[in-house]
């Protein structure tokens, strides 16, 4: 039950859109002091996560079989890329024209092909289990090196991921250390943020007259109940860090997408997905670690190609080879990890709805900046794309190197609810990618 003291400062706090601020900041902020203490001496880099839930196709996109018959090979042709002897499908031409810029790792195994568990073990490097939900990577650079500025550590564009088995999630880490969701489009005309933007007739004048007033609220709650004053200081440190956050400067400038030049971001693509990559890297300038940006629709057992090749794939062939640019040109792709992620591959046979199903054997992953080798490209699938035979690595491997290129120690320890020390990740590093 809710004391009247907790409703009577959340009232003075009630400031259209921000009134949820009390309860959709707090696994946050309540943490913060914590979270900063932990900061370790390391290198310094950030991670923007592209997740397309749903499983995207290796075969009709990075890893085509044009020699297979047309059952297997699908409906289309193949291109050569920038790397001489590599070749994508014709729909990923920008993909093509740009790979010197990321690697390809054609040589993943899923281990998997389960919806929910796929978004849990992908997304954290290791298997769904019962006892013990493991963090996302996201939640694990928020736990490790805490917060940098005003803003969260970690932040989630979209809500496509699947949440049934504790994917995308803290986990063990504790709901401090969870995505900051944004689900506005940042490609909306009216674009603005829930709880962080005050809504139209809220100044930030405003505001601070309401913290002096939920100061003075705080001061006549102090006499009328001291039984629990460590507690009224965390309470307070909540608040404080929460209103920090709304009127700090790198919030108003993160989310300022408006003010960038109407050339980059049409070279983004005027789309979702292609502004919230362009978000992605403001709210990396502006002291965010690690941003997940989510899309959703690539789970295709029907009309696999015309979904593909028009809705699915050209906002993304688009917006990532521009956002691996813009790092580059704003000396940022050095210190910014960039990884494409999915549930898993689909299968080698086109069904009778011409799609694809499930496949727990073979698909892909991309990675670029923080040192990988642009233009490599690991590992190989047999004749028909069903299994890996040449260079193999599962989830946990890119976990353990997404560790790595984060500066996170492979042996990072954590504690469970209960006090069991828990080790977070068990791979084998890429070593191609060093």
């Amino acid at each position: 039950m809710t004391k009247p003291s907790s409703l009577l400062r959340r009232s003075f706090l009630q400031v259209g859109v921000l009134g949820g601020l009390g309860v959709s900041l707090s696994d946050y902020f309540l943490a913060r002091k914590a979270a900063a203490s932990q900061g370790r001496a390391s290198k310094d880099v950030n991670c923007i996560l592209i997740w397309t839930r749903g499983g995207t196709s290796h075969h009709d996109t990075f890893d085509p079989k044009p020699l297979a018959p047309t059952s297997v090979r699908g409906e289309f042709q193949v291109i050569d890329t920038a790397t001489p002897g590599v070749q994508f499908t014709e729909i990923v031409p920008n993909m093509a024209k740009h790979q010197k810029r990321f690697a390809l790792l054609r040589g993943w195994n899923p281990q998997n092909g389960s919806h929910g568990t796929a978004d849990q073990f992908v997304m954290s490097g290791r298997k769904f289990s019962q006892a013990i939900h493991y963090p996302t990577y996201g939640s694990v650079l928020s736990y490790y090196k805490g917060f940098r500025t005003a803003l969260p550590p970690f932040v989630q564009l979209g809500n496509n991921v699947d949440r049934r088995f504790g994917g995308g999630s803290a986990g063990v880490l504790g709901l401090a250390n969870n995505p900051f969701e944004m689900l506005a489009d940042p490609n909306a005309a009216n674009f603005s943020v829930r709880d962080i933007t005050p809504p139209q007739g809220i100044t930030l004048d405003r505001v601070d007259r309401r913290r002096e007033i939920l100061a003075k609220v705080d001061a006549l709650q102090r006499e009328a109940d001291q039984r629990q004053p460590a507690a009224w200081e965390a309470l307070d440190e909540h608040y404080e860090a929460a209103l920090n956050m709304i009127t700090a400067p790198e919030t108003k400038k993160a989310f300022a997408i408006e003010e960038e030049k109407t050339e980059l971001r049409d070279a983004y693509g005027r789309h979702r997905f292609g502004q919230s990559c362009l978000l992605a890297r403001r709210l990396i300038e502006s002291g965010v670690r690690f941003v997940t940006v989510t899309d959703g629709g690539w789970d295709t057992h029907q009309n696999n190609f015309t979904s593909l090749k028009s809705s699915r794939i050209p906002p993304v062939d688009q917006a990532l080879p521009q956002l691996l640019i813009d790092l580059e040109q704003r000396g940022m792709l050095d210190n910014t990890l960039v990884c494409w992620l999915t549930d898993f591959g689909r299968t080698p046979k086109v069904n009778s709805a011409s799609g694809r199903d499930h496949w727990a054997t073979a698909g892909f992953a991309i990675m670029a900046g923080a040192g990988v080798p642009g233009g490599h490209v690991l590992g190989s699938t047999d004749a028909d794309g069903g299994k890996v035979d040449s260079d193999e690595y599962t989830s946990p491997d890119i976990g353990v190197t997404i560790y790595h290129k984060l500066g996170i120690p492979e042996e990072l320890i954590a504690q469970s609810p209960d006090g069991r020390p828990v080790r977070l990740i068990e791979g084998r590093f890429i070593k191609e990618w060093a």
